[in-house]
């Protein structure tokens, strides 16, 4: 910016240049009141840059203007909107280029959040031509709260011809627009977070039903009844009357409780043990199971993801008793100030068979409980971490899996 050059007598008329293109105090305040208002009804970005560009800019009859903004991620600024040469129709821009951040008087301007006016652009070796060189340049970022949005670049064929008054006014303008900007991209994000929230929402519905058929799904309840038939036609009714009782208590409680994202640990405990002995009933002798609890206290203060015992504890009994004359489980629990650490141990059929090709089979099948726990790491951001290891005899054979999961305590 060169302040004494500015005023520099008009060749052609001996006039200064800076006085034949002042504006009076009336015709800034219709500038600034028309473009005050107007931007109210605009609801995107381009279209309060449009109107910047060809109203605003218009009315400061200016020859070129390209309105910039800053795309964070690719550190470039990109052009938006346009007036003049650059804008042969409607809202075309005509060759839009982008322009790297600290690179030329725009890109310097963005990097610093400093507004310039350049004289003479033929002196200046950071001058970038566009559709065409000219002499003059005044560059005046789109701040808000220190953070540059983007830049208001307009150009002229004459040296010196910006002034003070056209920083001032732009300075004004670009104000103007950034808080537009921000409220248009603040009203986008919470359309986003809403839309984002729903999605969820919507899956966690899903994941909710899933795991509500896990345990109520109509394979299982056909063998809980038929168990039942065969206790009454045995005459033995109190095992008939048992399995009618918790199978009552189970379904109940999932029912009651699908839709609840959470549960207490003492109440999954309980569920998780009727639907064990259920499996023991169903199965009799060939099905064994033990649950062991350390360091629990207060669980019915504690509160867990409510869709993870159902979904593991699924598995590891159709595991155990998949093709095998008898089945056994081990689920041991202990709890530390932020997480309960579950060790689930299951017998497992050898996943190999004689060529040696069912191994990758397996992780297929153990894949649904983990996808779930997957879905609602990345649902609810619950930070639920598990791994399997295979448990194999003194052959190398594989004899069953030991699962880790370390579940998180929900305030």
């Amino acid at each position: 910016m060169q302040p004494n050059r500015q005023r520099k007598a008009d060749k052609s008329t001996g006039e200064p240049a800076a006085s034949r293109r002042s504006f009076s105090f009336d015709e800034l305040e219709k500038i600034l009141l028309y473009f005050s208002t107007s931007i109210l009804e605009k609801n995107t970005e381009e279209e309060t840059l449009w109107d910047l560009a060809q109203n605003c800019i218009a009315q400061l009859r200016f020859v070129d203007c390209v309105i910039y903004l800053l795309d964070e991620e690719k550190q470039v600024l990109v052009q938006k909107a346009a007036h003049g040469p650059k804008n042969p129709k409607a809202e075309d821009i005509l060759q839009p280029i982008d322009i790297p951040l600290g690179q030329g008087i725009t890109g310097s301007v963005a990097l610093s959040g400093v507004a310039e006016i350049v004289g003479d652009t033929s002196a200046d070796p950071r001058y970038i031509v566009d559709d065409a060189p000219r002499l003059s340049e005044i560059a005046v970022p789109i701040l808000l709260d220190g953070k540059v949005l983007g830049v208001i670049d307009c150009e002229h064929p004459e040296r010196y011809f910006f002034t003070g008054q056209h920083l001032r006014i732009l300075s004004a303008i670009a104000s103007i627009c950034a808080v537009k900007l921000s409220r248009i991209r603040a009203e986008r994000l919470a359309q986003h977070e809403q839309q984002r929230l729903m999605e969820v929402q919507k899956q966690m519905e899903e994941l909710k039903a899933k795991a509500l058929k896990v345990q109520m799904n109509p394979h299982f309840l056909f063998n809980a009844l038929n168990a039942v038939q065969y206790f009454i036609t045995d005459d033995d009714k109190k095992s008939a009357l048992s399995y009618l009782s918790l199978l009552g208590k189970l379904i109940r409680y999932r029912l009651a409780h699908f839709r609840e994202e959470t549960a207490l640990l003492s109440s999954e405990i309980e569920a998780l043990g009727w639907y064990l002995k259920l499996q023991q009933l169903r199965y009799g002798d060939k099905f064994s199971y033990s649950v062991e609890t350390q360091h629990l206290k207060a669980t019915d203060q504690i509160k867990i993801p409510a869709l993870i015992l159902p979904f593991i504890l699924e598995s590891a009994v159709e595991q155990a008793m998949l093709d095998q004359p008898a089945g056994n489980m081990k689920l041991r629990m202990e709890a530390t100030d932020q997480e309960i650490k579950l060790r689930l141990l299951h017998n497992l059929r050898n996943p190999l068979d004689k060529n040696g090709n069912r191994m990758a089979n397996y992780r297929d099948d153990m894949e649904p409980w983990q996808a779930q726990v997957a879905q609602l790491n990345r649902l609810q951001l619950w930070q639920i971490r598990e791994s399997s290891t295979f448990l194999k005899n003194s052959d190398g054979h594989i004899i069953g899996v030991d699962i880790h999961l370390d579940i998180p305590i929900l305030t």
